[in-house]
């Protein structure tokens, strides 16, 4: 795959908020039914979310694995099913993990979906639209979730339009790292590990760069809170760096809003 096609599908995935709780919009999730098949497909895909307690599960609709690996767009007819389960933990709390070193599964939380057809989304007005796709959560039941708010699934890949509006494609594109990511150390250095920002608070002088190293498999950015200032989505070894005046600015993860994280500019 080339260096243009890599940077287009860098970031394929589902919204990485948990249960996305009513949009009102007249079409929505009600266009999609609950992909029963959806195991039959391609796991490429699970993620340990330390922040959370979970253990997730991705797959993808083969006809889309295929089109990706061969460098082009993703398809009509795709679907892409998160499935959440509750990370199974011991008496203190803590997750329980298996001898590969991950997550055990527990209770099955929910499912969320997108799907992308030919047409859809015409609906809906530019600031909200995701291109043709369209989003559903499920219970473990496999029925809809009817106080799931579909309407903050768009609102999380609005900002990745230019990537079809979805995050983590580089692992089924062939293209994620794989390798340990040692976190960097020093002055204004934050790591990303563990679905954690270390360290949590970090204190610079006005005009020195905060820069942020992630070590995670799973993609991250950086999003200031009450700002449109955001990082591009950062993959496993990437880093991207920000300055400040002075002042206190508190950010998430743009991914993953429980991560948070302070910035204190001296």
């Amino acid at each position: 795959m080339n260096r243009r096609l890599r940077r287009r599908f860098a970031a394929f995935g589902l919204c990485a908020a948990a249960v996305c709780a009513a949009f009102s919009a007249a079409a929505g999730g009600d266009k999609m039914a609950f992909p029963a098949d959806f195991d039959k497909g391609v796991l490429y895909a699970t993620v340990d979310r330390h922040d959370i307690k979970q253990y997730r599960e991705l797959y993808a609709t083969k006809e889309a694995v295929d089109a990706v690996r061969a460098g082009k767009p993703i398809p009509s007819g795709t679907v892409l099913t998160l499935v959440q389960y509750k990370a199974r933990v011991d008496d203190k709390g803590v997750p329980v993990r298996g001898t590969d070193g991950r997550f055990q599964k527990g209770d099955l939380v929910a499912y969320a979906v997108m799907e992308k057809r030919a047409g859809w989304g015409a609906e809906y007005p530019d600031e909200l639209r995701n291109g043709e796709w369209e989003y559903q959560v499920f219970g473990p039941d496999r029925k809809v979730n009817d106080k799931a708010n579909l309407k903050s699934c768009f609102q999380c890949h609005k900002p990745h339009a230019g990537q079809d509006y979805v995050i983590s494609l580089a692992r089924l594109a062939g293209a994620a790292p794989g390798a340990k990511v040692e976190p960097r150390r020093g002055p204004g250095v934050v790591a990303i590990a563990d679905f954690l920002f270390g360290p949590e608070k970090v204190e610079v002088a006005a005009g020195q760069k905060v820069t942020w190293v992630n070590t995670d498999d799973s993609p991250h950015q950086i999003a200031i809170v009450g700002k449109d200032l955001r990082t591009p989505v950062l993959l496993k070894g990437q880093s991207a760096a920000l300055s400040f005046d002075p002042g206190a600015y508190e950010y998430i993860c743009g991914l993953h809003p429980n991560m948070k994280g302070r910035i204190e500019v001296k």
